[in-house]
């Protein structure tokens, strides 16, 4: 059971990485910013991309996620959104004995990158969440299901776990210094959740699709519990400017899980793909 447990630990890491992974603000730039549907750049991903990951434990494909931007054109209180949806499922002999399905939707404001509404259906061995948030960026407040969560006033860029990775791919980290730390601010299980990431530095790795460039980020972690150093969990995101993840990397106290990108569609700006 304890093996169990870390690996559905790793699980949900992964899923914070990839749905959430990098809802970032400077911590020396940070400010309260009085009109959140203030516009946004936006050169990073466009309505019909579509990412395909694998996720390994060991040797074991465990898992398949994929993360698309569809065609529903829907409004919130007359703004126009993107209607984002992340799916995950455990595949293969993991399936057999932990099957996850997993669905998360975000209904993001195309000009301020905003989540307007969150939608999670998770069914994780057996373990099922059904959550349904609306987002009101003027009173700074989350409702679900009648009730009302309050946001600090110097978090008006809360995001959720999807929108936060849409969010942080139209930041430039052309200026970013290994050693800068970044903060996630998500809502999360009914609370804020906060998760500070570092970054690295550059690096150029190689996967099945070939040799990309990358900027690598590194979460801050604890460690003891599931990881045996604070340098086992690591990220690479492609250095261009789409800034998607094409690898998700960490070694825990039963092994090791790896997510990589298996596939890309539709996507707004060429990758830092190498041609050999």
């Amino acid at each position: 059971m304890k093996t169990l447990l870390d690996v559905k630990f790793a699980l949900c890491v992964f899923a914070l990485i990839l749905l959430a992974s990098s809802g970032f603000n400077a911590q020396t730039n940070s400010h309260i910013n009085p009109d959140p549907f203030s516009p946004k750049k936006n050169k990073a991903f466009k309505t019909g991309e579509l990412l395909t990951y694998r996720l390994h434990y060991g040797a074991i494909d465990a898992g398949i996620a994929t993360l698309e931007v569809t065609n529903e054109e829907r409004e919130f209180g007359g703004r126009p959104t993107y209607h984002v949806v992340g799916i995950g499922k455990s595949i293969g002999a993991f399936d057999w004995f932990f099957k996850v399905r997993d669905r998360y939707e975000s209904y993001i404001d195309r000009e301020a990158l905003l989540p307007m509404a969150f939608i999670r259906r998770v069914d994780e061995g057996g373990y099922k969440i059904n959550q349904n948030y609306v987002y009101n960026h003027h009173t700074n407040q989350v409702i679900s299901e009648g009730k009302t969560y309050d946001v600090p006033k110097d978090k008006r860029d809360l995001q959720d776990m999807i929108s936060s990775f849409y969010f942080a791919r139209c930041i430039d980290f052309s200026n970013a210094k290994p050693g800068n730390i970044y903060t996630i601010n998500s809502f999360v299980d009914e609370e804020l959740f906060p998760m500070k990431i570092k970054y690295v530095g550059k690096e150029t790795i190689t996967t099945s699709l070939g040799k990309f460039k990358c900027i690598k980020f590194r979460p801050v972690i604890q460690k003891g519990r599931i990881f045996k150093d604070e340098e086992d969990l690591n990220v690479w995101i492609s250095d261009d400017e789409n800034k998607i993840p094409i690898r998700a990397q960490a070694n825990i106290l039963v092994g090791s899980v790896k997510m990589d990108l298996k596939d890309y569609r539709g996507l707004a700006s060429p990758i830092s793909k190498i041609q050999e």
